[in-house]
């Protein structure tokens, strides 16, 4: 069985037992998360949300909280002494998921 879930503005397919990497969500590790914005649940029969699928939840676990690797945003004029230079890490989730309701 695997469903589609909303979160951080993007759609992510899920299957219980995988990891996934979503935008940083309130929790500490070891806490559990229910999205209820579930938009299609598959496997023997298929539920296509609209928008969402009503009663369907996706359970996970908080596995622990992080930041990617930094990105250089670097910005240069030629010819005019203008030079900027800036770094960025953005902070993540890491999820397993333990169920999904649907």
């Amino acid at each position: 069985m695997y469903a589609v879930i909303e979160t951080g503005g993007k759609q992510v397919k899920v299957s219980e037992g995988s990891v996934i990497y979503v935008e940083k969500l309130d929790g500490e590790a070891g806490d559990t998360f229910t999205f209820d914005k579930v938009l299609m649940v598959g496997g023997e029969q298929v539920k296509i949300g609209n928008p969402y699928v009503d009663g369907a939840t996706v359970e996970a676990k908080v596995e622990k909280q992080g930041k990617h690797r930094k990105i250089i945003v670097f910005k240069m004029k030629p010819k005019k002494k203008y030079r900027r230079k800036k770094g960025h890490r953005q902070p993540y989730t890491k999820l397993t998921i333990t169920r999904i309701n649907g």
